[in-house]
């Protein structure tokens, strides 16, 4: 089953320790790689890691993705937090210089000075650490649930829409195979006619030999069997890789630059203009898969 990169899940619950109400929000949008951010409360960033670990273990390996997690602590034990007092004396220094300056209303006090969180430092115990993980991890995990559910979802409507696209396409290759081959069967006698019109007025006799000869280069060069045969194996891995559950975006793109290959050359060998229009509607069709596919992870 092929998944979509874009897509969006929450979930907010208690910890299982039940001090602390979580949040957590995943989105994410299509990329060539992954790249995950992830955004802590400040006092858990050393979670971070951990995150983007989990992430990649769920097996998401495409995408631009940002998980945010809230956390609000309900009842907070073991916790100390100190004051950086050098960071704490420069900032306040640098207060009273834009208030003299400038002549700014002194308004410098604890609670407006307490605003700037860079100033103090939170020490947990190391042993909460992974309490802390568990906690976060399962809230977390119920929103790739969610996420990755949005991304097979919006996956199998893409699935559905290629799939048709690619029908159409073969539908195409077929009557380029029956045009081709009708072109190939009717080319003597239109050389012959053709011949004939032009030596009407001199005495030459037409070599039916020398006719079938060049019938037979032109079918040589006309002959477009490969690239069909080639096509329709292509459609054939096509589908086997829409209907596999190994990520598909990259294989799926490969296909689709070989098809369009195949396509350039029939129309430039055919030279016939029922085929060319033929190979611009597959060559738009195969744009517009180009398009979903670049979403597709």
């Amino acid at each position: 089953m092929i998944r979509s990169m874009t897509a969006f899940g929450r979930h907010r619950g208690l910890c299982p320790s039940g001090d602390r109400d979580i949040t957590a929000e995943i989105k994410s949008v299509n990329n060539r790689f992954l790249d995950c951010n992830v955004k802590l409360p400040r006092s858990y960033g050393y979670l971070e890691e951990k995150v983007k670990s989990y992430i990649s273990e769920r097996g998401i390996t495409r995408g631009k993705v940002d998980v945010y997690i809230g956390i609000d602590v309900i009842e907070e034990t073991g916790v100390e937090v100190s004051l950086d007092r050098a960071a704490a004396e420069s900032y306040i220094a640098s207060l009273k210089a834009l208030r003299d300056e400038f002549g700014l209303a002194d308004d410098i006090s604890v609670m407006s000075v307490a605003q700037n969180r860079d100033l103090f430092r939170t020490k947990r115990p190391e042993e909460d650490v992974e309490r802390d993980w568990a906690d976060v991890k399962s809230i977390l995990s119920l929103a790739v649930d969610s996420f990755i559910e949005a991304r097979e979802r919006e996956g199998a409507a893409l699935g559905c829409d290629i799939e048709q696209k690619i029908e159409n396409i073969k539908l195409w290759a077929g009557q380029i195979g029956e045009i081709s081959e009708r072109n190939i069967e009717t080319y003597p006698a239109k050389l012959t006619a053709r011949i004939k019109q032009l030596l009407d007025d001199f005495d030459v006799e037409l070599s039916e030999q020398r006719i079938l000869t060049e019938a037979a280069v032109f079918a040589d060069k006309a002959s477009i069997d490969e690239e069909l045969v080639r096509l329709a194996t292509h459609f054939e891995s096509f589908r086997e890789i829409l209907n596999s559950k190994e990520n598909s975006g990259r294989k799926l793109d490969f296909l689709l630059q070989e098809i369009n290959r195949e396509t350039n050359t029939i129309a430039s060998k055919s030279g016939d203009i029922e085929i060319a229009r033929i190979a611009v509607d597959i060559k738009a069709e195969i744009e517009k898969i180009r398009e979903q596919i670049q979403n597709i992870e």
